[in-house]
């Protein structure tokens, strides 16, 4: 079977990703540096433990496994952090990045999946965003995969053929509960919501109630991780018929509030949410949602799953079983 490089394979949605991948016919090769990603979760192909810092690194798993794609995953992502630390989100994030396009086309592969993020638009409250909205991002998490984006488009006339999504929330875990969510500190909403229910951690802050919403809280999109990576297999058969490189946005369009993400929590574990209420925080925006138009028209993607329930009785399953 035809291989794919997979960086980040160890962590949340990379692991998806190999699921997807090996259903679908090809053997995933996860490349992780488990900084953050976890052994176990590597079970759908082989693992190459390594870093996009080391050149030398990548070149021997291109090399050793000939896989016919890359698809991009690995990166630093959480936003506090890299208006704290930005300096690490550039050097990580860019010059892997950089590190990981050079070498796939050294090893003379045209196929690059790049799972980007709609931090890059910034913070543009209230809109539907889409492929043709522009970019502004307002930290170095969203500055860090704008670059990484706009070096495909240097390379491609080199011959890289990309394909990039963009998305807001990812939420949910495999149905089947073999891979799900383990981050450490964990900070995603979701799985939060969940280990407050459980009683593994106190209860959950809602920061700011006050907001210009129908109930007061917060609203911002949320795409299923099964769907999401459903996409990113789409968008790579894209590349195998030899259409042209393209940008596709991966959202519901409408978006949850905290509060429907609690109630719906509460209804899928038949028990209350511990809840809290906090201060707005700073650079927190009203409502923050993607359209996925084209995605639907043009990959035929339809994002099956994305519904708050089925979201959350997936990861519900997958946060009751022994996890990793």
């Amino acid at each position: 079977m035809a291989k794919v490089l997979v960086t980040g394979g160890a962590g949340y949605i990379g692991a998806h990703a190999c699921k997807a991948l090996a259903q679908a016919g090809y053997t995933p090769v996860a490349f992780d540096n488990l900084s953050t990603g976890h052994r176990a979760a590597v079970k759908f192909g082989p693992l190459v433990e390594g870093d996009l810092l080391n050149r030398a690194a990548i070149d021997a798993a291109l090399a050793e496994h000939a896989p016919i794609a890359v698809m991009h995953f690995a990166a630093l992502s959480q936003v506090g952090e890299s208006m704290q630390d930005p300096g690490r989100y550039w050097r990580e994030n860019v010059l892997g990045g950089l590190n990981l396009i050079e070498a796939t086309q050294a090893a003379g592969i045209d196929k690059f999946i790049f799972s980007s993020t709609c931090a890059t638009y910034g913070d543009q409250d209230g809109v539907v965003l889409n492929e043709e909205t522009e970019q502004h991002p307002i930290n170095a998490y969203g500055g860090s995969k704008l670059a990484i984006e706009q070096m495909l488009r240097d390379f491609s006339p080199k011959g890289l053929t990309y394909v990039i999504f963009r998305y807001f929330n990812v939420a949910g875990a495999d149905p089947d509960a073999e891979v799900g969510e383990a981050h450490d500190p964990e900070t995603h909403l979701v799985p939060l919501i969940l280990q407050a229910v459980a009683g593994a951690r106190g209860a959950l802050t809602i920061f700011g109630t006050d907001y210009d919403t129908a109930d007061g809280t917060c609203i911002r999109d949320y795409v299923h991780v099964s769907d999401l990576v459903d996409a990113h297999v789409a968008g790579l058969k894209w590349l195998e018929e030899g259409k042209s490189s393209e940008v596709f946005c991966l959202g519901t369009g409408n978006g949850f509030s905290v509060r429907e993400v609690v109630a719906a929590a509460a209804a899928v574990t038949n028990g209350p949410v511990p809840i809290e209420e906090g201060p707005r925080r700073a650079g927190d925006a009203v409502k923050l949602v993607c359209g996925s138009d084209k995605a639907r028209t043009q990959l035929g993607w339809t994002p099956s799953r994305s519904t708050m329930p089925q979201m959350l009785r997936d990861a519900h399953r997958w946060h009751a079983s022994d996890g990793f």
